[in-house]
């Protein structure tokens, strides 16, 4: 196994997609990873399961999880000797071995069904989470903005998958309004200030207005000093203009921005969406 990245407790979410692996998790407690794939904070100290929709009554959620007691390199054709040899028998694998198959304190939802890859995360966070948005770890100029959010009810979906004309992005935050779209990033200030970024960013904030976007960006200085000020009065005026929020019904959907802050107005009936949400190996 890999040295331990920290004391944290570094946990990963992962997908079960079918009845197989949920099978092999059960009876044999263990799960594969291709190699290829693994995600950087690897390797990781728990690792729990993000189940879709052919799990029905628990679909959609993050129920179970466990240790990791040990991570081996291996070649699918050990992983399963009854199978037939294919193009994927020589596909080398982590598998990771689970001291015991464990249930959290409450399931793991997610609201808007989309997809899930890998989450890399903190055992805090798998026993503290309300929703799948709350699990990432990545940035904590990320998690700061996601404070806000959550408190104002202003429901996001972060590092939010979608494909644009054949190239692949992940959206920091997207928010999802009555009359269009909202991105939020923040750029810390190193990949801010990098000049190579800019024709990048140039074409993907293009490709997103072209899809119907709304693009915010906040860099490190306005969302540590300027959050109250500024970041969230211009996000709220933001969705308001889109109409409010399209998601919950429970949920406030139009904000409003004044002198002491912003204001929320409950909007009832609002139309829940379906969205997708596996991945295929």
């Amino acid at each position: 196994m890999g040295k331990r990245r920290s004391n944290r407790g570094e946990a990963l979410v992962a997908i079960v997609n079918n009845q197989l692996d949920w099978r092999i998790l059960k009876e044999h407690l263990w799960y594969r990873i291709p190699v290829s794939s693994a995600p950087n904070r690897f390797p990781p100290q728990w690792i729990a399961f993000y189940q879709t929709k052919i799990f029905k009554d628990e679909a959609h959620s993050v129920r179970y999880y466990g240790r990791v007691k040990d991570i081996r390199r291996v070649q699918r054709a050990t992983l399963f000797p009854d199978e037939l040899p294919n193009n994927k028998s020589d596909r080398w694998y982590h598998q990771l071995h689970l001291e015991s198959l464990e249930t959290l304190p409450r399931p793991i939802v997610s609201y808007r069904l989309r997809r899930i890859v890998f989450i890399p995360t903190t055992y805090h966070k798998l026993q503290t989470a309300e929703e799948i948005n709350d699990l990432f770890d990545d940035s904590p100029l990320e998690e700061a903005l996601w404070y806000q959010l959550k408190q104002l009810k202003l429901l996001a979906e972060r590092q939010y998958f979608t494909t644009l004309r054949g190239t692949n992005y992940f959206l920091d935050f997207a928010i999802f309004c009555t009359n269009g779209k909202l991105n939020i990033e923040t750029d810390g200030d190193r990949w801010h200030a990098d000049p190579a970024r800019i024709p990048e960013d140039n074409r993907r904030d293009n490709a997103l207005v072209s899809d119907d976007w709304r693009v915010m960006r906040f860099n490190t200085m306005q969302i540590r000093e300027q959050m109250e000020n500024y970041c969230v009065p211009h996000i709220a005026k933001t969705v308001s203009e889109l109409g409010g929020l399209d998601q919950s019904i429970e949920a406030p959907r139009q904000y409003i921005p004044t002198s002491e802050g912003v204001v929320q107005q409950l909007m009832l009936f609002d139309r829940k969406t379906a969205y997708e949400t596996d991945k295929e190996e």
